[in-house]
């Protein structure tokens, strides 16, 4: 028995084309590009001398490996990363990338590199009226002065032989007149670097920046091309700071700590308003205090201001104490902080005390000079007699000053006992007088006088004999004859 044979193809579908089943499963759909156009692929592959990227069509792109070195030799991507390139050629089956258009090309090129806003490599060829000649892909064009870079331009020959990229900003009578920017397309470049890195900047970041611009109230700092901040005078150091010009220049490179940033503006151009720190750049130099200086030390230090109350001194940049008026002199009574000091003076202190808690230092003018009297005693010994000084003249008697700091009394009891009473009587503030020391208490802080002819019985002869002993005064009736002819000189 013989069957018929089935036909098994009758209700299956049509055999599909293994070439188009392929191409259905290549990224993107299309099948060719055209020269000058931007595509967006990703590194598949790095050569010795190549880059291999992909197009979004059968075939893939090679960019010359050089033009993704950077100044230190060094590649600035990896494989799987996406890249932005233009379409140099597409001839032999090959399609040649580049992040720039250049080389030979049509006028069609730079039209739609114009119309797109690519950049096209160019040459400076020479300096012209009001600008420059550029050879782009063959074709002449002109670059105004102020367009071929953000900065002032002080040196045109500079540029010249230079090759740069540049935007098309016109092109008219079928490429005989073309104007070129190389000035836009920094700022646009710039722009993408502040607006990515404004995405990474966070409060607490120390960066380093250059000082921009100088104002009595701050300084200016560039810390990312386009992006800048301010320091305030008041973060410039932790010293004092009275001028900003004291502590920084244009163009100086300076560490700062971003403190605060504000909102982004309304107007994309401008950058957000960001407030820097030098001095919280640095380390605090009150949490080392304790490793340079102790209570008891004597330093010098700056006057930085004075008040009714005393006067500040700096002791080591950052460091300031108070030297308090009461703290200014053991020699004599102080009524004004600028009858001592004077800003900018440099001067002796001793540290009384630290307070690193509340940032405060005590610090003496008197104690770094020391104490006048310690031991006056020995200085000043009982019966001993000595020019003073006249100081002030009270209705209970003279304060006389015997040397800076020191100041005896003489009771007027002493002095109206004294044969010479209306000689003495006589002298004025700031006349001499010769005393005798009746008696000295250091703690205190007392000296008692007598005029020198007026000690009694035998303490007068006690100071006679002492004296011609020592023939510094010679006899009794000698030392009374001295002291009425000096009297006598006086009176004329």
């Amino acid at each position: 028995m013989t069957s018929n044979p089935i036909d098994i193809k009758k209700n299956e579908e049509p055999e599909e084309n293994f070439a188009d089943l392929f191409e259905s499963y290549l990224p993107g759909g299309k099948d060719n590009l055209q020269t000058g156009e931007q595509i967006t692929g990703e590194i598949i592959a790095i050569g010795d001398k190549s880059v291999f990227v992909t197009t979004g069509t059968k075939i893939d792109g090679v960019i010359d490996k050089l033009e993704l070195i950077n100044e230190e030799g060094e590649l600035t991507c990896a494989v799987g990363e996406m890249l932005t390139l233009y379409v140099v050629s597409t001839d032999d089956g090959e399609i040649r990338l580049s992040r720039v258009l250049s080389g030979a090309g049509g006028l069609s090129l730079l039209y739609d590199a114009n119309k797109s806003g690519i950049p096209v490599e160019g040459r400076v060829i020479e300096e012209c009226k009001g600008g420059f000649k550029v050879n782009l892909l063959g074709k002449i064009a002109f670059c105004p002065i102020s367009q071929i870079d953000i900065a002032y331009v002080e040196k045109g020959e500079d540029y010249v032989g230079t090759t740069f990229e540049f935007l098309i900003t016109r092109i008219e009578e079928r490429g005989r007149n073309i104007v070129i920017s190389r000035r836009d397309l920094l700022n646009r470049q710039m722009a993408a670097a502040r607006e990515e890195f404004l995405l990474t900047l966070k409060e607490g970041d120390i960066l380093e920046g250059r000082t921009t611009k100088i104002m009595p109230f701050g300084a200016f700092v560039s810390i990312a091309p386009g992006v800048e901040g301010m320091v305030h005078i008041s973060e410039l150091g932790w010293s004092h700071v009275n001028s900003v010009e004291d502590i920084v220049k244009i163009n100086d490179m300076v560490p700062v700590k971003v403190v605060s940033i504000g909102e982004a503006p309304k107007d994309k151009n401008r950058g957000p308003k960001i407030s820097l720190s030098m001095k919280q750049a640095q380390t605090d130099p009150w949490d080392s205090i304790g490793d340079k200086f102790m209570p008891g030390g004597k330093v010098f230090g700056v006057v930085t201001r004075c008040a009714d109350f005393g006067a500040f001194v700096e002791i080591a940049p950052g460091l300031e104490g108070l030297v308090h008026i009461s703290e200014m002199s053991y020699r004599k009574r102080i009524v004004k902080t600028e009858d001592i000091v004077q800003p900018g003076q440099e001067i002796s202190v001793m540290i009384k005390s630290i307070d690193p808690e509340n940032r405060r230092i005590s610090l003496s003018i008197k104690d770094a000079e020391g104490d006048p009297w310690v031991n006056v005693e020995s200085r000043y010994p009982v019966g001993q007699p000595v020019k003073g000084i006249i100081d002030k003249k009270e209705a209970f008697g003279f304060f006389i000053i015997l040397e800076p700091g020191v100041t005896g009394l003489l009771p007027i009891s002493k002095i109206n006992a004294s044969p010479d009473v209306r000689e003495i009587d006589k002298l004025k503030t700031g006349d001499t007088i010769t005393v005798i020391i009746k008696s000295v208490d250091p703690r205190e802080r007392k000296i008692s006088l007598c005029p020198a002819d007026g000690m009694e019985g035998g303490e007068w002869k006690n100071f006679s004999d002492n004296t011609a002993s020592s023939g510094s005064m010679g006899s009794l009736g000698g030392t009374l004859g001295e002291k009425l002819a000096a009297a006598l000189k006086n009176k004329r």
